[in-house]
């Protein structure tokens, strides 16, 4: 399990970097709603540099919105990150497994937002700066494999950067 996250963590920073400009004098890419922001180093205060540092999801255990002490360690990283980086805001997203009604997940993946944002907001991260949104099962972020591994990667809460309006 740890593989897999580590494994799509390491693409998802491949991803950021192969979307920037060669020049990265300081420009920001827009990919699917988050923002990569590229300094002379070309990690620091992007959303790779977020990923690789922080972390951006959480995982649930069926039908729960609590958070575990692995969500939690995330979210304080997170939180430690946002706190260091206030250019940008962040919009937390809810996400459940296809099982249920869609009203049914919709409602528990709001919930699943609102629990890692509040606990961003307990970290010291200003509720200005964070925006909750629900895809329920709309949006899966796994669709093949093994049955079970599917379910469990979307159960999901996933933090994507956004510039500070």
């Amino acid at each position: 399990m740890k593989k897999q996250v580590n494994n799509l963590v390491s693409l998802a920073l491949l991803w950021s970097l192969i979307a920037c400009e060669s020049d990265t004098s300081h420009k920001i890419t827009a990919k699917r709603g988050a923002i990569s922001s590229v300094d002379d180093d070309g990690l620091r205060g992007s959303a790779a540099d977020f990923i690789a540092n922080a972390g951006d999801r959480v995982f649930f255990d069926f039908d729960r919105s609590n958070i575990s002490s692995d969500a939690n360690a995330t979210l304080r990283r997170q939180g430690d990150w946002l706190r260091k980086n206030s250019g940008l805001n962040v919009q937390i997203e809810g996400h459940c497994d296809e099982r249920g009604t869609r009203e049914y997940n919709i409602a528990l993946g709001h919930r699943r937002a609102e629990a890692a944002g509040s606990r961003l907001k307990n970290c010291g991260v200003p509720s200005s700066r964070i925006n909750t949104i629900s895809y329920g099962k709309d949006r899966p972020i796994a669709v093949q494999g093994n049955q079970s591994e599917v379910y469990r990667m979307n159960r999901v809460a996933i933090s994507v950067l956004d510039k500070v309006s």
